[in-house]
Order: C-alpha cells, then sequence, then structure tokens
C-alpha cells in the first residue's frame, strides 16, 4: 500500500483520508469493472473515503442509481469496511415528513451497508428546526447507525446554533463543515464567519465542488448537472481556468491536482471530496498530497490573486 503523503486529520470524530471520493454522477456513469478498480485503488491511494448519498429530493430528485451501483462495486471489490471511511447524508428539503431515521435505512439498505461512519446534513430552503435536527441526528448516533456528523453549506447562524444546542442537551454537535471551497470560491471557508469555529478547532473543513463541476479542472461546462453557482460569479470563475492551467503547469500536476492541494493548504481542511468517473483521474489527483507536503505555502502564494468571489456573503445567507 502507498504510503501518505500527509498525516490524517480529523473530521466527524475519526481520522480520515486526505482525499474522498464523492458520488454525485460518477459511479453511474463507470463501467462495473472499472468502479471495482477505482474503489481498490482508491484505499491505496489514501483516498478510501466515500460520500455515499442517495438523491432522491427536493432540487435532486434524480432517482439516482449511483448509491447502489457503488455498494455493489465495494462488495466485489473484497476491500475490507475497516480499510475505509463511509460518509452518509441526510436531506432536510422534505424533513420532517420524511425522518431522518427513515432516510438512513434506506439509504443503507440501497447500498447494502450496515452503518455509515459519518454523515453531512444538507442544505435547506426554508428556516430549519435546528434543536430537533441535533436530537434527530443523535438518535441516529445512539441507535449505532452512524458515528458522527456535520452540515453542507449551512446559514452560519444555524450551524452555531446547532453547536449550542447539542451543548446544552449534552449530544453530539456537529464537527465539520462541508461547504463550497477551492481556487476561486473562498469566501465561507476562509472568512469572519466560519473563520473563528475553523480556527479554534470546533469544526474541520471538507471541502466539496472544488472544481466549479469540473470548470477549473479542464476549462469546459459539462452538459451534466452541477452545482449552484452561488452569487453567480460562474462566468468569473470560468475566466481564471487559463491561469490556473499555467500554474499547474509550473508545478508538473494537473489543474484538478492543483486545486486540491489549494483545498488542503487550509489549516482546517480534513479532506477534500471530488468527483472521479476514470482511474487516470484518481492517480493525477493523488499527486495534490506530495504537492502539499513539498510545496504548500507556495501553491498558495501563486494562487493568492485568483479568488473569484471577495464580494460574496461569508456567512451563507445568499
Amino acid at each position: 500500500m502507498t504510503a501518505p503523503a500527509l498525516p490524517r486529520k480529523t473530521l466527524g470524530g475519526l481520522a480520515v483520508p486526505p482525499l474522498a471520493l464523492g458520488s454525485w454522477n460518477t459511479w453511474d456513469r463507470m463501467d462495473p469493472d472499472d468502479a471495482v478498480a477505482m474503489i481498490r485503488r482508491a484505499a491505496d491511494l489514501d483516498a478510501g473515503f466515500f460520500d455515499v448519498a442517495y438523491y432522491n429530493m427536493g432540487p435532486h430528485a434524480e432517482n439516482s442509481r449511483t448509491d447502489i451501483l457503488f455498494g455493489q462495486a465495494l462488495r466485489e471489490s473484497g476491500v475490507g469496511r475497516d480499510e475505509i471511511v463511509l460518509c452518509g447524508k441526510l436531506w432536510l428539503w422534505d424533513w420532517p415528513r420524511q425522518s431522518f431515521r427513515a432516510q438512513l435505512t434506506e439509504s443503507l439498505e440501497r447500498a447494502g451497508l450496515e452503518r455509515f461512519d459519518t454523515l453531512v446534513v444538507g442544505d435547506y430552503a426554508t428556516e430549519p428546526d435546528v434543536a430537533r435536527i441535533v436530537a434527530d441526528v443523535n438518535a441516529l448516533v445512539g441507535e449505532g447507525l452512524v458515528g458522527g456528523w456535520g452540515i453542507n453549506n449551512w446559514r452560519i447562524e444555524h450551524t452555531r446554533a446547532a453547536l449550542a444546542a447539542a451543548s446544552d442537551a449534552g449530544l453530539v454537535g456537529p464537527s465539520f463543515a462541508q461547504l463550497k471551497y477551492g481556487i476561486a470560491r473562498r469566501a465561507m471557508a476562509e472568512g469572519a464567519s466560519y473563520g473563528p469555529l475553523f480556527a479554534d478547532g470546533t469544526l474541520a473543513l471538507q471541502a466539496s465542488d472544488v472544481f466549479e463541476g469540473g470548470i477549473l479542472a479542464t476549462g469546459r461546462t459539462p452538459g451534466r448537472k452541477i452545482g449552484a453557482d452561488v452569487g453567480g460569479i460562474r462566468a468569473r470563475i470560468a475566466a481564471l481556468y487559463p491561469e490556473v492551467a499555467r500554474i499547474a503547469a509550473g508545478f508538473g500536476v494537473t489543474p484538478a491536482a492543483l486545486g486540491i492541494a489549494f483545498c488542503l493548504t487550509h489549516p482546517a481542511a480534513a479532506n477534500v471530496l471530488f468527483g472521479a468517473s476514470r482511474m487516470e483521474q484518481l492517480e493525477q489527483n493523488h499527486a495534490a498530497l506530495a504537492l502539499v507536503a513539498e510545496r504548500g505555502p507556495e501553491v498558495r502564494e501563486a494562487l493568492a490573486g485568483l479568488q473569484a468571489d471577495v464580494d460574496v456573503r461569508d456567512d451563507g445567507a445568499w
């Protein structure tokens, strides 16, 4: 097994690999044999953290089979459950009518799993009942269905309210924030709202949507559905690609590996979540680990002027 180039950090109460593979529009775009090989290689490359979400409600009511296909590939891979970290997802779009327990049970059954190591409580469209969210997640923790949890792009006041509610009730609060973060989008992860929670160790950071749907990895906007354009700045981000590619070439890596390396230079970043549907992508992205270990400050300096969301609010209330 290849030795990791970076020490593991804690996310959701676990020491996790610095590279994490997402599930949206990935496993359902692969040949089954390729998916099996991807899982095996991810475990070797310190990328054995898998985000396993069932996309079935709200803006993600896609009835995707990506989670089912992942579960099948995992079983066929022969990779031991203790060799990987599995992260589930709960959605607030139809909660509490569709309970967290019902969501998690269905998600585990679809993927053929017994439990998740941690999970992310997804974004929302209406004012959330934070105290109830905390209580409902803790019921799952109590049942042994999950070990810990984090939040996804929440407004800072709701994240702080969840931390306070958990503390007051003696319950497990969110231990990490999955935020849009990358070369171009830095406002939430580096701003004054979430910054103190990262700085004092209250939360770890899981960087997601780091390539802006692939734009900063390839220079192209994919035809498939990609993440929301928060702040309406996607055109600005696309315009940055030539410079990102130039800088990446100077470091001898792909633009994608450069983007991952940038995220891992954030002091609170536990890992970076990305989609890979080809083995070549995983292999190339792994180069980010050595780049951070050997030249992290140089990466940060080289990309200092490429932030595109300087005028976007950093508290999640867009």
